[in-house]
């Protein structure tokens, strides 16, 4: 429908009001949805749900992937972290 008229997609989003992702950001969440899926057994998982030991250097905590997925959620689409701590269990 929309090639017959050549509407660009950036207009559409306008017209929509809908923000465009990032590539990285489209990779990030889609990576993450790979990860929910999996059998608790996969070791891509098992490093998701794990929590390491030990102290952090001094300074700024560095973030983890599971921070940028919650705050790629939040802020991009509006999602809570209990939403996607249900996907995990």
């Amino acid at each position: 429908m929309f090639l017959r008229n050549k509407v660009r997609s950036c207009e559409i989003r306008k017209a929509v009001n809908v923000e465009q992702l990032l590539r990285s950001e489209r990779f990030q969440l889609r990576r993450f949805g790979h990860v929910t899926g999996m059998p608790h057994e996969r070791l891509a998982r098992q490093v998701l749900l794990d929590t390491p030991t030990g102290k952090r250097p001094r300074g700024r905590p560095k973030t983890r992937w599971w921070d940028y997925i919650y705050c790629l959620a939040w802020s991009r689409l509006d999602v809570e972290a209990s939403e996607l701590s249900e996907d995990l269990c």
